[in-house]
């Protein structure tokens, strides 16, 4: 029997170390997936295309056709556990065997107690039940369409399906491994969705239920405190600020350790000083404290039962709405971190949804705070969103990118009609992917990036100055389904990675908008010329093996590649010094 219960044990731990994992070394975190390092190629499904086995079903070839690796679609509570106590496995193992059938990696998204901050994917039993599971309130005492982040029977009641969902994942995936990580909940925080966009009506920082006032006129917790003095010199800048202001206390209610909330300041007019303002702070900090705390056992409840990556999103603080409660207070933000961390250790990392592209790299810089490494699961569904995947993965390190609606047929994507920019790009990304992986987060992997607001884009690299600028955008219409015209109009954005491979070596690989690469001298560069010593296009074939075609003349003279729009390019390039 001894023999018998170590084989067993040893059976375990095997298994258990080809879970998909996050591997941190230094600063460096990566996602490994059968032993292995892998980057997700991603796409979201639109919120309903799992609502059905049926409906579900044709997509996954349509992803795999788009060079897709990993698909984000969801699983709700609703359908999971429609009579309490009794659970569903019919969709979600067509979900997995659909995904699986063609070599597809799956995030699932547990659409639970908060979906884009209400609860309209819980179950009847919940929703019809405001006693048992009581709603958030505005200041104003108006009752909300959201269950309180202080209400422990739903709390418990969330985390006791989700742990029944990991439990079974865990039974029929735990050798495939295609399910590789999970968002808990989608999009929460204190926001009136009825006042999405109006000048008008209630935004509450908070919740302001008999419970929640209760607890925001208690003590900080002390775990939260506990947290803040172990992690004094390590503080997000405006929390260390707050808390010191306040005489770090170590006690107290939260205005008494925090301070007061101060409303938004007038902002001059086209700053980005609402990046780095904190109105109503405390109000904020006491929601995501109470929202981490619920999360965070939901997500403890599950990884108990299989212990695969678990990550929450955040929707984003814009500037039309700097205020909590005109985006989502208590969402996990470079700003809330610290909270997040203390109240939910379980969950790996938190990753921004990114739709104002126009602040994209303050957000990636954002995410990128005190470790967190950047997972975009949404963004935008177009030609610049494909664009934009180059520039992601070699400036940013990006684990995942995302677009949101990948399988079309709602009013929300706006691609064109035969659009396959995503296809082009990341058609390109899956055969260099060895090398990205390679080297991220080296200062010999980079992105640059271009459209209507930034005409060129450079960086340096040792003794040479990468640089795109716009070129021509003849011949997009056959692979946009746009004309010319239309592509001008919409000017659709480039982005190109770049990775310095040797001293006098590079391989780079964009497009998309149309773009021109040049390579010139950098500082610290003592040559009296430069030149290239040779210039090859890639293309790979079915095996995926690297073939070469070697330009010269009139193909590298005025720039070493030139890419047209609505196409994408991967060159190798040798430069030498004379």
């Amino acid at each position: 029997m001894a023999l018998s219960l170590s084989a067993m044990a040893t059976f375990a731990l095997a298994q258990d170390a080809n879970l998909p994992r996050l591997q941190r070394e230094g600063n460096r975190t990566q996602i490994i997936v059968d032993g292995k390092p892998f980057l997700m190629l991603g796409g979201e499904l639109h919120n309903s295309s799992a609502g059905s086995a049926h409906y579900i079903a044709p997509i996954w070839k349509k992803m795999a056709d788009k060079n897709l690796n990993t698909v984000i679609a969801t699983v709700s509570w609703e359908l999971f556990e429609p009579v309490e106590g009794q659970y569903e496995y019919d969709l979600v193992d067509s979900i997995i065997e659909g995904a699986r059938k063609e070599n597809l990696k799956l995030v699932l998204i547990w659409f639970a107690s908060w979906k884009n901050t209400e609860s309209t994917y819980a179950p009847e039993w919940v929703k019809k039940d405001s006693k048992r599971f009581p709603r958030a309130k505005t200041s104003d005492g108006v009752t909300m369409n959201m269950i309180s982040p202080l209400s422990e029977n739903a709390m418990k009641a969330d985390a006791k399906a989700y742990a029944a969902l990991m439990r079974h994942i865990k039974e029929v995936d735990s050798k495939d491994h295609t399910v590789v990580m999970m968002q808990v909940e989608n999009e929460l925080g204190m926001f009136n969705m009825g006042n999405f966009m109006r000048p008008g009506g209630n935004h509450s920082q908070r919740d302001y239920s008999d419970a929640a006032n209760k607890a925001f006129n208690s003590q900080v917790p002390a775990e939260l405190i506990a947290y803040l003095k172990a992690h004094k010199n390590e503080l997000h800048p405006e929390l260390q600020k707050v808390w010191k202001a306040n005489g770090n206390k170590e006690k107290g209610t939260w205005e008494e350790v925090f301070g007061k909330g101060q409303p938004k300041p007038d902002f001059k007019e086209g700053s980005t000083e609402w990046q780095t303002t904190y109105p109503y702070y405390t109000e904020e900090l006491f929601s995501a404290w109470n929202y981490a705390k619920y999360v965070g056992e939901v997500t403890r409840q599950g990884k108990a039962e299989y212990p695969i990556p678990m990550y929450v999103n955040a929707w984003m603080k814009q500037e039309s709405g700097p205020e909590p409660g005109k985006y989502p207070s208590g969402a996990p933000f470079a700003h809330t971190f610290d909270v997040w961390r203390a109240a939910a250790p379980a969950v790996d990392f938190f990753a921004p949804d990114i739709y104002i592209v126009d602040f994209i790299d303050w957000v990636a810089k954002e995410y990128k705070f005190s470790g967190n490494p950047l997972f975009i699961p949404e963004t935008t569904v177009d030609p610049s969103a494909a664009a934009r995947a180059f520039y992601m993965y070699g400036k940013y390190d990006a684990l995942c990118y995302s677009p949101f609606g990948i399988d079309g047929n709602w009013y929300f994507n706006n691609a064109a009609e035969g659009d396959n920019s995503i296809q082009l790009a990341y058609g390109a990304l899956k055969n260099i992917m060895p090398e990205i992986l390679k080297y991220q987060y080296t200062d010999q992997m980079d992105g640059l990036f271009i459209n209507k607001n930034k005409t060129t884009d450079k960086v340096d690299m040792g003794k040479y100055t990468i640089s795109i600028r716009r070129s021509s955008t003849q011949g997009a219409e056959n692979l946009f389904g746009m004309s010319v015209e239309e592509v001008k109009q919409s000017d659709v954005a480039a982005g190109l990675l770049v990775i310095q491979t040797g001293e006098d070596e590079f391989l780079i690989a964009g497009g998309i908008g149309g773009l021109s690469v040049v390579i010139e001298k950098s500082p610290k560069s003592k040559a009296e010329h430069i030149s290239y010593a040779s210039v090859d296009q890639l293309t790979f074939d079915a095996n995926g093996k690297e073939l070469r075609h070697r330009l010269n003349g009139d193909e590298a003279s005025f720039s070493v590649a030139t890419i047209p729009a609505g196409q994408v390019g991967i060159y190798r390039i040798k430069m030498f010094e004379y």
